[in-house]
């Protein structure tokens, strides 16, 4: 089975007609992981594979723009007629359950667990489903975020989530085939390094030496086209291209 990467959505805070908030499956060695639930990502999920069918589902951090989908993926698998044979697994950071649970009034998460089986992210979290590894790292953000890398196959995927410039970042990155990577901001307000411009983003690209940058995430104060441009302009020593929705593109 090949190694690849289906982008589902891109946008940056919110979503926008045609172009969801941030979501993508990645699928390999026998498994499918939905990676961010950002909202409009679920129905856009439903086109590529079936939800009840996940091996995981896996949460960079707890911002609405990388998870409230969570919330449509539990009304389909609980009352939408999409169960799943058993609960899927739900890689987030500290919290999420209980963030899903007063979304119902509850302070109790218990009632997720026949649907959700919420794990907690650490930095250096690693689970293998199949012929896929998953690796989390902590990178810098203004709250617990991780990036992930996956390997499949003998080829490595490497995803930002949102991140300012960090050692870790580039660490994660480290001789990817494939860098998924935001440039959020157009430039950086002072004292603040919670995004990536698309210098930052070329920057890690060329210091991870990774075989192609994948710019993402990209904000209000930029097209995706600019950014793209604009990365590329630092990352010369391979492909920079722009994540579409839609896009099905192996590692």
């Amino acid at each position: 089975m090949a190694f690849t990467l289906t982008t589902l959505g891109t946008a940056s805070p919110h979503p926008r007609p045609g172009r969801p908030c941030s979501g993508y499956l990645l699928s390999g060695g026998g498994a499918e992981v939905w990676v961010d639930a950002g909202p409009g990502t679920f129905a856009e999920l439903q086109r590529h594979t079936d939800p009840a069918g996940l091996s995981a589902i896996w949460i960079s951090h707890l911002h609405a723009d990388h998870c409230a989908d969570l919330l449509a993926a539990f009304y389909a698998l609980a009352y939408g007629g999409l169960t799943p044979a058993a609960p899927v697994p739900v890689y987030a950071p500290a919290g999420c359950g209980r963030r899903l649970a007063a979304f119902f009034g509850r302070s109790d998460d218990g009632f997720l667990r026949e649907i959700f089986d919420v794990r907690e992210l650490k930095d250096g979290h690693e689970v293998r489903f199949g012929g896929l590894l998953l690796a989390g790292r902590a990178v810098v953000h203004d709250t617990e975020t991780y990036g992930l890398r996956a390997e499949c196959g003998g080829r490595v995927f490497a995803y930002s989530g949102d991140s300012g410039p960090c050692d870790a970042l580039v660490e994660l990155a480290q001789g990817a085939d494939l860098f998924l990577c935001e440039a959020d901001i157009d430039r950086h307000r002072e004292g603040e390094q919670v995004h990536l411009t698309p210098e930052d983003a070329g920057e890690a690209a060329r210091a991870a030496r990774v075989g192609e940058l994948l710019v993402t995430h990209v904000g209000p104060t930029l097209t995706p086209a600019a950014a793209t441009g604009r990365a590329a302009t630092v990352f010369r020593d391979g492909r920079t291209s722009m994540a579409r929705e839609g896009d099905v593109r192996t590692v």
